[in-house]
């Protein structure tokens, strides 16, 4: 999927559909020429529901269409009869998307699981038919309900992606090109800050055949929290993964400093997204020789105290296989342990 096709963001105008008139019908035949009222009730209006699709990645089949209206209920017939219900409309959206008023900027409802339906905009009822207002000193009513009218509102649907592992780091940390050697995504790379502006999934694939889901996100920038940069538009991706995998580069003049900043972003934006399991990667250190990463070790274990760190490079190949073994024993850990040094 290039770029361009990554939409995780749209508002589209929703109409319900309106009630179906009751019928006003007094029933007249041959032999009974006063049979009394027997107008039928009004169907209801169409729904507009927002139903979850497993095999969506994007909103990108919604970027063209903005307006999604209900049909109308039928009027209701002769002998009682109910008039049909108004056609309803879905929306199929990706797991992990929330829906919410654009005008309140209420949220709604998120989509997590498959199938899942959620009715945004109720249909109205049909209006009740004469035969309910029949009483003993009024048995010929000549009057019915009207349908009610549907809902019309603007809605904001807003994708959050769904991965077992997010990245996070400073722009150009090396986020892309390690989902590229990981994996089969092929994520634009290039040097200079902010090359990935859509978030990027990548499945990658672990002994015995088994895989999980990496996320390559917008990276984030000091300010963040407060929609500096990409801002909130990278941060509530990394909301549903499981585990964060920090992305410092080994050339950064003060390792710990930056990840500081990383943690106060996110710490700024979602006290919540403290309680995932962490995993820093010291990324680019194909330029650091043995001698210097043991040196630098000593320093990062008073630095990184009880947080898991490791060495890799992604272009050199080196340290990958152990970083896909601590994420996958992260990843299904029944219960968080105390961090240990993952070293290299």
């Amino acid at each position: 999927m290039t770029e361009g096709n990554f939409v995780d963001y749209v508002k589209v105008h929703i109409t319900s559909g309106k009630g179906g008139q009751g019928s006003k019908h007094l029933r007249r035949e041959k032999y009974i020429p006063k049979g009394g009222p027997d107008g039928g009730d009004g169907g209801r209006g169409g729904h507009v529901i927002v139903r979850a699709n497993k095999n969506l990645w994007t909103l990108y089949h919604l970027k063209f269409k903005r307006h999604f209206a209900a049909g109308h209920g039928m009027s209701g017939g002769k002998q009682t009869s109910t008039g049909a219900d108004g056609e309803d409309v879905y929306i199929e959206v990706p797991l992990g998307t929330v829906i919410k008023n654009t005008d309140t900027g209420e949220t709604l409802k998120e989509i997590t699981e498959e199938g899942q339906d959620f009715i945004v905009a109720e249909g109205g009822k049909g209006g009740r038919g004469n035969a309910h207002f029949k009483t003993s000193t009024n048995q010929t009513p000549r009057y019915a309900q009207p349908g009610l009218e549907g809902e019309e509102l603007n809605i904001t649907l807003e994708m959050k992606v769904l991965a077992d592992v997010g990245l996070v780091g400073f722009p150009n940390a090396g986020k892309s090109t390690l989902l590229s050697v990981v994996s089969a995504a092929k994520p634009k790379i290039a040097d200079y800050e902010f090359t990935t502006l859509k978030p990027n999934l990548g499945i990658v694939s672990h002994r015995d055949y088994q895989t999980f889901v990496m996320a390559d996100i917008p990276g984030i920038i000091e300010g963040a929290a407060e929609g500096k940069g990409l801002g909130h538009y990278f941060l509530r991706h990394i909301e549903r993964n499981s585990t964060l995998l920090f992305l410092i580069p080994a050339d950064a003049k003060d390792l710990r400093a930056q990840y500081d900043i990383l943690i106060d972003e996110l710490r700024r934006y979602n006290p919540e997204l403290l309680d995932k399991q962490r995993l820093v990667a010291i990324s680019k250190s194909d330029m650091l020789d043995d001698e210097l990463k043991k040196e630098m070790r000593v320093e990062l274990d008073k630095q990184f105290k009880g947080i898991p760190y490791l060495f890799i490079s992604s272009v050199a190949q080196q340290g990958l296989v152990e970083l896909k073994d601590a994420l996958w024993e992260m990843l299904n850990a029944e219960e968080s342990d105390s961090p240990q040094d993952l070293g290299d």
